[in-house]
């Protein structure tokens, strides 16, 4: 049984520093115009090339990798997403790390979807639709999702489910982009409160029982966007490619309503017609 640290970023004096550790492990140096020479010891750039590239001295920035200096400026920042060539989302992740006071605090209930909410996805019989917590739980779902897939039931956790759940496999169309995306996203709704003792336990037992969940936790990565299109095998309609749209509901600490739709006169759309039929009781 692998030992889990919770290394993936779960201490607020080391947050910032593993970060740091995980992106700049991988950039390449010919990605950033340094020569490679010989064998690396490590992955990636070394500590001292990252230095160099930011313009900052390789001492301060072992101290923010050991996490012995928590507030660089912003200046600081920026000059380090540049170098390790961050997009916008991991360079806001990187600037939330680097100020932990602003961290949004704890859940101390259970999540639940707001009611009026529920209502109103249960009114969409043609459109499948759920409520996703900040934990990737779902939260709430209508008939056509549940139609759709039990993996969208009240209760269960999206991120458990693409790796422990063999069916998910069979289901989604593309698992490794699947499977890399729910991590980034886990990521990204976490931000920096890494205190978060649900999010400790939900980490420690998948880096325990997946090592594919492991490798992509450690690499950081930050994708708040949902896969644009997602293709379902299911096994009553055959192929569905739907369009995911996620928003983000007033109110509630990080709940996500997603909706998925057809392309019009699709055979995706004639294929989500029939299966809202046979969820209705009134196959079409």
């Amino acid at each position: 049984q692998p030992r889990v640290a919770l290394s993936s970023g779960m201490r607020p004096t080391t947050a910032l520093g593993q970060y740091l550790r995980a992106r700049r492990e991988l950039v390449r140096p010919e990605d950033v115009g340094l020569a490679k020479f010989g064998r690396r010891r490590v992955p990636g750039l070394r500590r001292e090339e990252l230095a160099t590239l930011a313009g900052i001295s390789s001492d301060y920035y072992l101290r923010l990798e050991q996490g012995r200096d928590h507030h660089p400026s912003a200046q600081v920042i920026d000059a380090l997403a540049r170098a390790l060539k961050l997009d916008e989302h991991a360079t806001a992740h990187l600037n939330a790390l680097s100020h932990p006071a602003a961290a949004q605090r704890r859940l101390e209930k259970p999540e639940q979807a707001p009611t009026s909410i529920k209502q109103l996805i249960a009114c969409w019989s043609n459109t499948p639709a759920f409520v996703q917590g900040r934990y990737m739980d779902i939260l709430a779902a209508n008939a056509l999702a549940l139609a759709l897939s039990p993996v969208f039931s009240p209760g269960v956790n999206l991120v458990r489910a693409t790796f422990l759940d063999p069916e998910v496999r069979r289901f989604v169309g593309d698992w490794e982009a699947v499977a890399h995306t729910v991590v980034a996203r886990l990521r990204a709704l976490a931000g920096p409160d890494v205190e978060d003792p649900r999010l400790a336990a939900l980490v420690a037992e998948l880096s325990v029982r997946s090592d594919r969940f492991r490798r992509l936790w450690a690499r950081h990565d930050i994708e708040p966007v949902a896969i644009p299109t997602r293709a379902f095998n299911h096994a009553l309609v055959g192929l569905i490619e739907l369009r995911a749209d996620q928003l983000a509901i007033a109110g509630t600490e990080r709940q996500l309503l997603i909706v998925y739709h057809a392309k019009a006169g699709s055979p995706s759309e004639r294929a989500l017609c029939l299966l809202a039929g046979m969820a209705a009781g009134n196959p079409r």
